[in-house]
């Protein structure tokens, strides 16, 4: 294979669009409780939703999926969605608007270049809500390469950090939420082996809550 010059610097995943059984169901969790806004809705096929009015960071469609189950065990495809938050304190906001929907943890971690929560959408693919350090905090070997980790998240710690802010309307929230409904587990339980060898599984999965707040380290 040719060896061609890297990539531009400033190249990045603009969007990831996802197939979902239920849209509805999708928004409630996307927009519901994350936070994103709605920009476009192509009936009961497809929406396409951003952060901070962009055309759109997440497309999510029933073309090929409606009615449909996540892939088993032992299948290839998205491990995870990575949304990464600007500050700390927006991490910690995003935190507290899953506690607040009873929305388990798989597992939350600090990977010294970054603090990381792990969870499902209601399709069960992954979602990663993430803030990165500041660059001059990364952790290096001694030959001056990147040496990232996987350490336990203090949530407690984190929560602390949470900043108030500006909450939308109760009529706009009240028309994204109007037909969340819970979603059943998937059946199986899906591990990962992370880099000292301990066995992290997504199941059972951590209830967290303002009280009492507990979490898995998970690979980024």
């Amino acid at each position: 294979m040719p060896q061609n010059p890297p990539i531009i610097a400033g190249t990045r995943i603009g969007h990831v669009h996802l197939k979902v059984a239920d849209l509805d169901r999708a928004l409630g969790f996307y927009c519901g409780v994350l936070g994103f806004e709605l920009m476009q809705r192509m009936g009961s096929g497809a929406a396409f939703i951003s952060a901070g009015g962009y055309h759109h960071h997440i497309g999510l469609n029933t073309w090929e999926s409606k009615g449909g189950h996540p892939p088993p065990p032992g299948t290839t495809g998205l491990f995870h969605t990575a949304i990464l938050y600007p500050t700390r304190p927006a991490l910690a906001d995003a935190l507290y608007r899953v506690i607040e929907a009873g929305i388990e943890l798989d597992g939350a971690s600090d990977h010294g270049v970054s603090e990381a929560l792990y969870l499902r959408d209601p399709d069960e693919n992954g979602v990663e809500l993430y803030r990165d350090r500041p660059k001059e905090e990364w952790p290096r070997a001694p030959d001056g390469s990147l040496a990232m980790f996987t350490k336990r998240l203090d949530l407690e710690d984190l929560l602390r950090q949470r900043e108030s802010v500006t909450p939308r309307s109760a009529e706009a929230r009240s028309a994204v939420c109007e037909s969340m409904r819970p979603w059943p587990d998937a059946p199986g339980l899906r591990c990962a082996r992370a880099p000292q060898d301990e066995v992290l599984c997504a199941r059972p999965r951590i209830m967290i809550s303002t009280a009492a707040v507990s979490s898995t380290a998970m690979q980024p």
